[in-house]
């Protein structure tokens, strides 16, 4: 079974299509991030403690 052989038109018209898909997708993801990554503040990672990040002490032997 061979695949139809496709017109330049419709090379075309697929690039185009696809470009504009990943353009609207890039374009939302840019302006619109938080419907992606949360509407939650990211956490400050330096004001966590050794012990909640679970290090222990440096005078345990």
């Amino acid at each position: 079974r061979q695949f139809p052989e496709l017109t330049r038109a419709q090379v075309i018209r697929s690039e185009a299509l696809s470009g504009f898909m990943w353009f609207w997708i890039l374009w939302h993801f840019w302006h619109n991030s938080d419907m992606v990554l949360g509407h939650f503040p990211y956490p400050d990672a330096s004001a966590w403690t050794d012990e909640e990040l679970g290090i222990p002490p440096d005078d345990e032997d």
